[in-house]
């Protein structure tokens, strides 16, 4: 199993132990990566909300650009780029005009032959029997909250490999690793993230409650799939101590960091000591 491998700018900065943690898990799982040459920032963050035509291009370039690899479909690890990414192949295939358009802008004709997945979606597609093999260090006890954010399953019509209102693939994944997801209702409760700087009581509001349910839920820890959720959750809660007057000291993990504890990863292997709240493993 091989893909065309599209870090985004995140995992190669402050998401660095997502793109670590990523690379260890699917090397000893049998499934190769191979980056994505020259590729360019998706505009997740901004482009869209900007120019429609900027935003399909810088994506479309990259899936062009992994159309040239020839490596097979693109996989995405950041929720915010693999929804760019998947948007933009859902517009152009649809679009004959727009795809003239954006080859004018690109200068590289898109063919739509390459498929794009996330990564939680082709990990919680393997063969759990597979999975259980590779399992050498369950995290046996650990409770911990699936954080999905507001963009890797919907909408359904693009995405479609989860339930968009209560996805469970994540769930079934950290089960997996030993730990026990708890019930919950902030799985795909927006935290705000891009809000940060133009209107950050608003996105303090949203990260103290996404905290406070999981608290209440009896959480450990909290995991996520995003770059901008992990940082806006994990770097944000001295920030909303101060505002709200609480005392939120919560783990906020990517889903690959603790699959790789249950791998046998070591928790610098996976830059679990680049987190703001540090994770102690209890179990």
């Amino acid at each position: 199993m091989k893909y065309s491998y599209y870090a985004g700018c995140s995992l190669h900065a402050t998401g660095r132990e997502f793109d670590l943690s990523t690379r260890a898990v699917c090397g000893r799982l049998g499934i190769g990566l191979s980056e994505i040459p020259d590729w360019n920032c998706c505009g997740a963050t901004s482009a869209h909300s900007t120019s429609h035509l900027l935003a399909v291009a810088l994506a479309a370039r990259n899936l062009a650009l992994a159309d040239e690899q020839g490596t097979g479909d693109v996989l995405v690890p950041c929720a915010a780029c693999y929804h760019r990414l998947a948007v933009a192949r859902k517009e152009l295939g649809e679009d004959p005009g727009l795809r003239d358009q954006v080859a004018q802008v690109t200068g590289r004709d898109y063919s739509g032959r390459v498929g794009v997945r996330s990564l939680l979606e082709v990990l919680a597609g393997m063969d759990p029997e597979h999975l259980n093999t590779q399992i050498s260090r369950p995290v046996n006890g650990l409770k911990a909250a699936c954080y999905y954010g507001c963009l890797l399953v919907r909408p359904p019509a693009v995405t479609g490999f989860d339930d968009p209102e209560d996805p469970r693939s994540m769930d079934d994944l950290i089960r997996l690793a030993g730990a026990e997801p708890v019930p919950w209702g902030y799985k795909t409760e927006c935290c705000g993230a891009a809000h940060g700087v133009a209107n950050e009581p608003v996105t303090l509001k949203l990260v103290r409650d996404i905290l406070e349910v999981a608290r209440r839920a009896g959480a450990d820890c909290l995991v996520c799939a995003c770059p901008l959720c992990q940082n806006n959750l994990d770097a944000r809660q001295e920030h909303v101590n101060r505002a709200f007057g609480t005392d939120f000291r919560l783990p906020v993990l990517y889903f690959t960091q603790l699959l790789g504890l249950a791998l046998g990863f070591s928790a610098r292997e996976l830059g679990l000591d680049k987190h703001f709240v540090k994770f102690g493993l209890r179990v």
